[in-house]
């Protein structure tokens, strides 16, 4: 059983579609775009799997305990938690706001600790469990959003960190994958030739990509506290 955050489109939607397509059932999980969410459960349905939106507003502090308790009471255990859902407006240092940066910490960085807080008791005593934090090369360069957005990325690996050397020996795997420059995703909604033209690979990553080198990632039982970039080959250039 798993959960996807910020599961209504992009890279979520791709990571939910490839969850189902190996076997799992998969809770949606979406804020605003519940349309979006159903749709995704239809194509799941329609592929054969099993798939349940959920929503909440992660900015809220109850609301990630909330959510997993939520799959936990229908599906009665939740083994693969995928942290994706993320927000942060485009600014420049000297336009951050105090709601920017606090919004984007909340969703960013609060909501999958605590949603990792959460789901990890029941792996633990289980002795299997994934938990992957979908973080952005933005981590590493400081990106193209903001500091805001930077940050509560970056804040990500070292929460990767922590939480890996802990679990580890129960059996669940705490990593972090991060894309750069994604197509047809909230981050980047449209694909531009500027853009593409900073990639060495010459174009923009596709959600499906993500969700593969995700899929990798979750299946692999020796592969905990790392963070793994996809980016084109863009970092370090």
């Amino acid at each position: 059983m798993g959960l996807v955050t910020g599961a209504s489109g992009g890279i979520g939607r791709a990571v939910a579609r490839g969850l189902a397509g190996a076997g799992a059932r998969v809770a949606l999980g979406y804020g605003r775009s519940r349309e979006q969410a159903d749709r995704v459960a239809e194509e799941i349905a329609h592929a054969g799997g099993e798939a349940w939106p959920v929503g909440a507003d992660l900015a809220d502090p109850e609301a990630p305990a909330a959510q997993v308790a939520a799959v936990i009471g229908r599906f009665g255990r939740l083994d693969l938690l995928v942290c994706n859902a993320g927000v942060g407006e485009r600014r420049d240092w000297p336009d951050v706001t105090l709601d920017d940066w606090e919004r984007a910490m909340a969703v960013n960085l609060r909501a999958p600790f605590l949603a990792a807080q959460a789901a990890l008791p029941g792996m633990v005593e289980r002795g299997f469990g994934r938990i992957l934090f979908v973080s952005s090369l933005a981590a590493f360069t400081g990106g193209l959003v903001g500091p805001h957005y930077a940050a509560s990325k970056a804040g990500l690996h070292a929460l990767t960190a922590f939480l890996a050397g802990r679990v580890a020996a129960a059996g669940v795997t705490v990593n972090a994958v991060a894309p750069a420059l994604i197509e047809n995703t909230g981050m980047l909604p449209g694909a531009t030739a500027e853009l593409a033209a900073r990639v060495p690979v010459g174009r923009l990553g596709r959600p499906e990509e993500v969700a593969d080198m995700a899929m990798a990632m979750l299946r692999n039982p020796y592969l905990t506290g790392k963070v793994v970039l996809l980016d084109g080959g863009m970092y370090p250039r």
